[in-house]
């Protein structure tokens, strides 16, 4: 439930019905042929990829778009009006939270920075709309438990946007570790190479007018404006995202969750160093997890294994039978020193994805929550917060996944929640 300071600005400012509406949400029985109304906030790259995606779906009205980036704005509504010249009015906001206030709006697709993701996301459920939002789930391990409670509570759907979850080649690639082919998987090894890019200008610059910089920032910690600091190159500042581990974590992780449901993480150890410029996220990163019966070990390039070198980002699976290593697109599996890309006896059984966001307007529509929901994409993403908290202390950490704590360290277990600034409080 919102803070007194929080409710008084709603009232005050309209949002939400005066609270109202994000206690009593609606529940829309949808007919087949019924048309989803959706909104889009957040309007950088993949906002707009959002949009283009949706506005392809021919049961979707995109009616509003939301940034705190003016020109943005702009530019995103007048390719909406292009890619739908006949499409419903569309309305352009600021705020948000104006978008929640409209009962005639179905669901949100959220491709803000990281650390508005949360926020945004929980104060929808309680709008009684439904949310397709960007991957990482949240900014921490605290965000995205608030976030999965007010999904539970409102009866809402939730899918996260690690797209290539649905591709073919991931699903069968679930089918051939599950089948036991390559036998019992002890380890996984993951990696993505690349780094950030070298940022430089400290100084403080003049908000731009087009820019909302105080919302931009929302519950982060407040800093004088500096443009490496927002839109694309956020992510590289540990105020708003993790780097290139945070941005690619969920794509590959995501093969290993679904593949084999790793239980009982115990300890994490990462190791890196910081990024050249004034970015403070890893310039590369090694992480270890230690699971009942599994290790997940992360790396910054390829391990030193057949086929990896040849991929930028990948996962290889080791068996006490054979090995898979795959990436987006591709897969091979070697067995008794044979390698092939498939098995043909091993039987699909793993229902085949309708697109991403065709799944996030089904599951809308039926009430049945979609591949990647947000219970699962908790779970495969919260190892991704525990290793930067390792990475930030510069140690091993020791984790009980029961209590979800980790163990006799005060230090770790106050970075898994931050505090959000007190004027954007909002959850």
């Amino acid at each position: 439930m919102m803070n007194s300071f929080n409710r008084r600005h709603f009232i005050k400012s309209g949002s939400l019905a005066a609270l109202g509406v994000a206690f009593a949400p609606s529940l829309r029985a949808f007919a087949h042929s019924d048309k989803l109304r959706i909104a889009h906030i957040g309007l950088g790259g993949m906002g707009n990829s959002h949009m283009k995606w949706f506005a392809n779906i021919p049961e979707v009205d995109i009616v509003a778009l939301c940034d705190v980036d003016s020109i943005r704005l702009k530019e995103t509504q007048n390719k909406l009006k292009e890619l739908r010249p006949k499409g419903p009015k569309i309305k352009t906001y600021g705020d948000f939270r104006r978008i929640l206030d409209r009962k005639d709006i179905d669901a949100i697709t959220c491709a803000t920075p990281d650390h508005w993701h949360a926020a945004i996301a929980t104060l929808a459920f309680q709008a009684g709309k439904d949310v397709y939002g960007e991957k990482p789930l949240s900014y921490d391990v605290g965000e995205g438990k608030i976030m999965l409670e007010n999904l539970n509570r409102y009866n809402r759907v939730f899918q996260m946007g690690n797209q290539i979850h649905a591709t073919d080649n991931y699903h069968r690639v679930v089918e051939l570790v599950k089948s036991g082919v390559i036998g019992n998987v002890h380890t996984v090894r993951l990696w993505k190479t690349g780094t950030p890019p070298e940022l430089k200008g400290t100084e403080p610059a003049p908000v731009p007018s087009h820019l909302n910089w105080d919302m931009w920032l929302g519950p982060a910690p407040y800093t004088e404006y500096i443009p490496a600091k927002c839109h694309f190159t956020y992510r590289y500042f540990l105020d708003y995202s993790g780097g290139v581990f945070a941005d690619f974590w969920c794509h590959i992780a995501d093969i290993v969750f679904w593949s084999l449901q790793p239980k009982g993480l115990k300890k994490v150890h990462a190791r890196g160093e910081k990024a050249d410029g004034i970015a403070d996220v890893p310039k590369w990163l090694d992480a270890d997890f230690e699971f009942d019966n599994l290790k997940i070990l992360w790396t910054s390039k390829p391990p030193d294994v057949p086929g990896a070198a040849e991929r930028g980002i990948g996962a290889y699976f080791e068996g006490d039978k054979g090995t898979l290593i795959c990436d987006y697109s591709t897969r091979s599996i070697t067995i008794n020193g044979e390698t092939m890309t498939d098995i043909a006896h091993v039987p699909m059984s793993v229902k085949r994805s309708p697109g991403h966001q065709q799944n996030f307007v089904d599951a809308v529509k039926s009430r049945l929550q979609p591949e990647s929901n947000l219970a699962y994409a908790r779970e495969m993403t919260f190892p991704m917060h525990l290793a930067l908290i390792s990475y930030r202390l510069g140690r091993p950490l020791q984790w009980d996944a029961i209590a979800e704590q980790f163990v006799g360290d005060a230090d770790a277990n106050a970075l898994l929640h931050r505090e959000h600034r007190q004027k954007w409080k909002l959850i």
